[in-house]
């Protein structure tokens, strides 16, 4: 058995104070970088720009910078992903009970992250500020890395290659049944952190202690 972790929501939660508005957030990070943020920065943001194939992740740096060329404004340099890695910087808390499901968790297999993250080098903080470690996991999926967005079978396949295992073998704790669930089309065990929580996750994965 090989299991895999959603991170947001699943083993850690937001508690930015930046608010809930990406397109606000990303603006102002860009005006401080010298950008000229368009007048209708709002909805350029909503606005498709970079034609992907389903289930594919557009990087947010990306989409941001598609977004200013379409309102004709040139981000120098890196600017446009200084400016999302900043706006995006996490404050976070560890969910209770992650640290000890993950470690239950490594008792019957090679255990994964596999998180659905647009952000450059947000997972990586994330964890570096949680009570979790990169050395807790195996491998580190994340959808900005691997170019695929969960639920699409590509990302679990890659969750399950990098742990040496098939996707048939794997079991997907998460949040999220739309996204997270999609490890189901590939023959693998979605558990639902609504349904068991983290503190019953030994228990579930057959693991007596």
């Amino acid at each position: 058995m090989a299991v895999s972790f959603d991170l947001f929501g699943t083993l850690v939660e937001r508690v930015d104070a930046g608010g809930d508005d990406p397109a606000a957030r990303v603006g102002a990070e860009l005006s401080a970088r010298d950008v000229a943020v368009p007048d209708d920065w709002a909805a350029a943001y909503r606005e498709r720009h970079i034609d992907a194939p389903e289930g594919a992740e557009v990087p947010l740096p990306a989409h941001v910078s598609a977004a200013l060329a379409s309102r004709g404004v040139d981000a120098p340099g890196n600017a446009a992903r200084r400016a999302v890695v900043a706006a995006f910087d996490p404050e976070i808390r560890t969910r209770p009970g992650a640290v000890d499901a993950v470690a239950a968790a490594r008792e019957v297999g090679p255990v994964a992250l596999c998180s659905n993250c647009s952000v450059p080098e947000l997972v990586g903080r994330t964890l570096i500020r949680s009570e979790l470690s990169r050395g807790d996991f195996d491998a580190v999926v994340s959808s900005v890395g691997c170019g695929w967005r969960k639920p699409a079978c590509e990302m679990f396949e890659t969750t399950a290659d990098r742990l040496d295992a098939v996707p048939g073998d794997l079991v997907h704790v998460g949040d999220d049944p739309r996204t997270d669930g999609g490890i189901e089309a590939l023959g693998g065990r979605f558990v639902d952190v609504a349904d068991v929580p983290l503190s019953d996750l030994a228990d579930e994965l057959g693991w007596d202690g």
